[in-house]
């Protein structure tokens, strides 16, 4: 079972600084696969994706999509979090539609960790 230390909050937190020195983001949402330890799954099945994170910014607005998650994830450090990361950027209102649409960022939203102290 992983731990909450296991996560390597210091560099989440260094991650978060890189984007928001670009985008304010309003909410991180944090899961996959080591959240899931973090809260009991099972060892016995599929894992998925290591990790899944979800960023909802207004300042996404006009930039395109590919880009948002280009940029986002080129500030990922995979050697230091010990996996790549599966990373959504969207507006407020995209995140609501995707949140219906998608099952990975509606379990990140019911499930995953609130990375940012105050959600707007």
């Amino acid at each position: 079972m992983v731990t909450d230390a296991e996560l390597n909050r210091r560099e989440l937190e260094r991650y978060l600084e890189r984007v928001t020195d670009r985008w304010p983001v309003q909410r991180a949402l944090l899961a996959g696969a080591r959240v899931d330890d973090m809260h009991g799954a099972g060892a016995q099945r599929e894992r998925g994706h290591e990790y899944v994170l979800v960023l909802v910014s207004e300042y996404f607005d006009g930039v395109p999509w590919l880009e948002r998650v280009y940029q986002a994830g080129s500030l990922w450090d995979g050697l230091e979090m010990g996996a790549p990361v599966e990373l959504h950027c969207y507006t407020p209102p995209e995140f609501e539609r995707k949140r219906e649409q998608l099952k990975i960022v509606r379990q990140a939203a019911e499930e995953g960790l609130e990375l940012l102290s105050e959600p707007a």
